[in-house]
This record gives structure tokens, sequence and C-alpha cells, in this order.
């Protein structure tokens, strides 16, 4: 059976194309009641409307900036290397992306970036968030000038965004004590946490699923307050180091952000024995090879393909003001052992 078009809307409504047209691209001059049996008639027909061949026919091209944070992370290099994959081919569905890098961690830069987007007349904002009430304050204006925003693998708490794509990070947080808790099992100690920042929502929520199943499933296991390394690897080495001096106890390690570099010099450094069990985020270059080598003993993996390309279908829909699946942007977290490395 063939798809119902906007002539079979049409005929079943019993008005004309020009007032279809009108009510599917929400212009003024067509009366309530009317719009009510178009949209009871699309209903019927299961009508779903071509964004794409709509967009082609009347020349509309979205724009869209995504803000991601700058640096050396690695997983963060990855995202804006499948941006730049993403730009050229949405070009071919009249897609304009922009993508600006900002000093991570960094609210007034962020807010600050949000400004310019809204000056620059854009569609849609798509951003890694940091947790500042300038962001959101800049969020809201964005809304309030019509332009669309969604959070990109870190939301924002209590704001006006549309929608957020990425994994559920509480449960990763569990996750992962859940496989380092059983990886230490039988060796009382202490665990360290490597975080980037407490100011982004991903490694507050990665922190609080991981306590709370540390407290409830392994308490022979003590948590060490979390160290913040600003996913700099040299920064990492060196707390960790630190901590690895002044704890000599250390059974495990959570490294819930970036650098990891830095953790695995620091691990090489110290030969402790038995080494730490070790748990971190994001399957780079890095941690592939050190899951290789037996220095890390898991990771925990979100697909940054399916994250953009769900952030790019979920903005265009909310641009048309189409319903969206809440489906689209939830991303599963993958976990890699040395044994099932892709």
């Amino acid at each position: 059976m063939s798809r119902p078009t906007v002539h079979d809307v049409a005929r079943v409504a019993n008005v004309s194309l020009s007032t279809v047209d009108r009510v599917l691209n929400g212009r003024d001059g067509v009366r309530q009641a009317t719009q009510q049996r178009v949209r009871a008639a699309m209903k019927q027909l299961g009508y779903e409307r071509d964004i794409m061949a709509a967009n082609l026919s009347r020349k509309r091209v979205y724009r869209i900036h995504f803000a991601i944070p700058d640096g050396p992370n690695s997983f963060m290099r990855n995202l804006a290397a499948e941006l730049d994959s993403h730009a050229r081919l949405a070009l071919r569905d009249r897609t304009e992306i922009s993508v600006s890098l900002v000093p991570p961690f960094d609210g007034r830069a962020l807010a600050a970036d949000l400004r310019r987007a809204r000056e620059q007349a854009v569609d849609g904002v798509v951003m890694v968030a940091t947790e500042s009430a300038e962001v959101r304050q800049a969020v809201s204006d964005l809304r309030g000038a019509g332009i669309q925003v969604v959070t990109l693998i870190s939301d924002l708490s209590a704001s006006a965004r549309g929608h957020f794509v990425g994994i559920d990070n509480v449960s990763a947080g569990r996750t992962a004590a859940g496989l380092l808790g059983r990886f230490c099992q039988g060796r009382p100690g202490r665990i360290a946490i490597i975080a980037g920042s407490m100011l982004v929502r991903d490694h507050v929520e990665r922190r609080l699923g991981f306590e709370q199943v540390m407290h409830a499933e392994f308490p022979d296991l003590q948590l060490l307050p979390p160290v913040e390394g600003g996913d700099e690897a040299a920064r990492v080495d060196e707390l960790l180091t630190n901590v690895l001096q002044d704890c000599r106890d250390i059974v495990g390690i959570y490294s819930l952000g970036g650098g990891n570099r830095g953790l695995r010099a620091a691990l090489d450094r110290a030969k402790s024995s038995p080494r730490p069990l070790v748990v971190v985020h994001e399957l780079t270059d890095q941690s592939r090879a050190a899951l290789q080598d037996g220095v890390f003993d898991a990771v925990l993996q979100q697909d940054i393909h399916k994250e953009v390309a769900s952030a790019l279908i979920i903005m265009r829909n909310l641009i048309e003001a189409v319903p969206v699946d809440p489906r689209t942007g939830i991303i599963h977290t993958e976990i890699f052992l040395r044994d099932n490395l892709p």
C-alpha cells in the first residue's frame, strides 16, 4: 500500500491543498474547527509528514549550531570529528552545521557562545552543557527567540532545553560500581574516584549512581572523595600519583571522566602489586590500549555516531513542531572488556 499524501488528507478533510499546507506549517488563516478536521484526517490515514521533501519543495535550510568542549579530551575530539563527518553529509538534507569549541567546564564561556548563536539567528543549538545559572539564562533567551535547544551527553537541570540525548548517567555509574565491586571482591580496601569536574551533570550523576551501589552492595570497599582532574591527562597523572602515594590500600579506581592517558601513566609509574582494578568511560585509542594490556579492566562506552544522528533528528522535529519519540534520545551504555573489543 502506498503512503498517504497531502492530496489524500485534503480529500478526506474536504479542504483545499493550500489549507492542508497552512495547517502543516502552522500558518494563520485557518479556523480551529478546520484545523481539527485536517488533523483528524491525518490521523485516520496514518499520514506522516516527509520533512525533508517539504523542505526541498520550499527550499528550507536548517541552521544548527553545536557547542562542545575544547581541550585535549580524546572523547570530545572524537565528537568533533564525528560532527565534521555529519556536517558534510547533512548538506544533502539541507542542513548546515556549525561547531564552536568552548573552554571545558566554563559556564560563562558557554553562555557567551549561546548568545552569539542567538545573534546569528540559527534554528537550533545542540550543546554539551555545563551547570551554570548563566547557561540556563542563555538557554531561556534562545527559547524566547524561537530557537530550539537540545543538550548532548551532559544535561542541564531546571532549564528550558527541549530534549536530552545521551546515556542514563546514573545508571552508568551504577553499572561501573557493579563491575568494580565484583572485580574487587575478596580485596577489602579503598576506591579512588577520578572526575573531570562536578560542574557537569553527567559526572555528578555518574558519581551518584556509583556511590549508591557501592554503599549498598560493597560496604567493605571505602570510597575516597573524588579528585577533579579537568579531563587533563597531566593533571590526572599528578593527582592520582599523590593519591596512590598517600593511600597504599587502593584496590580499585573509577574514572568517570577523561584524562585516562594520565591515569595509565600514574599506574605504570606506581607499579602497585597487586595492581588496582580499573573501570573507565569511553573507548578511545588510549583506553583501548590499556584494556588490551590489562591495565584497565572495563570500559563503558556511548555511541557518538548515534548521539549526533539522534540529536539532528530530534532538532529537526522540534523545529518543525513534529512530536519527538522519547526513545530517540536514549543511548545505551556498552560494556567492553579485553575479550569483546570491537
